[in-house]
């Protein structure tokens, strides 16, 4: 992983209206529920959407010759569209720890039960798990947070070979991924999500979380308890941004230094599914 780190874009002024103001968090309590992320879901997989998409692509600059080239049945249909063979490579070096997913990456040294310190908002593994066991195993560690933008290749694939357990689905309600939301709400343990320990052949046990987001009612995995392999896809994300979270335990991986410091500095690092962005270490 050579990329530089990239500043967090500017929020909108919609966000910055629903997060930074009395009537903005009044008509948040509605935006937020799940009850309008399944009506939106709703239309997203009705034909009728289909008549955003070329808007969508242009507006945010979505390179389809890397996409399957085909017709799209709704908006979900071409949100979860498929990329080419080739253009996500998977490093497979056993030592190697890859990106699960497309996305802006921060990472975080788990220090005693506090994951990620965002400003006014810090998470705690037993919130972010809903399992204070399984919490005490990641403390020391680094968690790893990938964040989805609307134009990444929203399906997500499996760090490493290994058995994966079952899936823990956590209800909960659906803000914005954004900056904004982090430094106003505890976002990730307040939105709806879903993790699995995976026993790895290459990293031992590992967490891996898939965070819902606003108008993001739906997060799908394929597969409950089996065994998996590198670069199989895990699952995907309907509409919006969405976020993927590694918990990995102490003495396991070393990091490049500069990926600790951009995330200090509030900026982020672009990665691509497959790509190598940490080494691990050996006893």
């Amino acid at each position: 992983m050579a990329r530089k780190s990239v500043a967090r874009e500017p929020d909108g002024p919609v966000l910055r209206l629903l997060y930074g103001t009395v009537p903005g968090r009044l008509g948040l309590k509605v935006l937020i529920s799940r009850r309008v992320s399944d009506i939106c879901g709703k239309f997203m997989d009705s034909p009728l959407s289909a008549c955003i998409i070329k808007s969508f692509i242009k507006k945010n600059h979505i390179r389809m010759s890397d996409y399957e080239n085909r017709k799209y049945a709704s908006f979900n249909d071409f949100f979860t569209r498929k990329i080419k063979n080739g253009k996500r490579p998977v490093y497979m070096e056993s030592d190697a720890l890859i990106a699960p997913c497309d996305g802006l990456l921060s990472a975080y040294r788990i220090k005693s039960d506090t994951v990620i310190p965002v400003k006014h908002s810090s998470y705690s593994l037993e919130r972010l798990l809903d399992n204070k066991e399984l919490a005490k195993e990641y403390r020391d560690g680094i968690c790893l947070v990938f964040r989805l933008c609307v134009d990444n290749y929203h399906r997500y694939c499996y760090i490493d070979r290994g058995r994966k357990g079952e899936n823990h689905f956590i209800p909960g309600v659906l803000h914005t991924v954004r900056p904004i939301a982090l430094e106003k709400i505890p976002v990730f343990t307040e939105n709806c999500r879903e993790y699995t320990v995976i026993d790895t052949n290459n990293f031992g046990r590992v967490v891996q979380m898939e965070v819902g987001a606003m108008l993001v009612g739906k997060i799908c995995n394929h597969h409950g308890r089996t065994e998996v392999y590198r670069g199989q896809e895990k699952g995907l994300f309907l509409y919006g941004g969405s976020t993927v979270i590694l918990l990995i335990k102490n003495d396991t991986i070393t990091m490049p230094e500069y990926v600790f410091e951009a995330t200090k500095r509030e900026e982020e690092i672009p990665v691509r599914m497959g790509e190598r962005i940490a080494k691990k270490i050996y006893d």
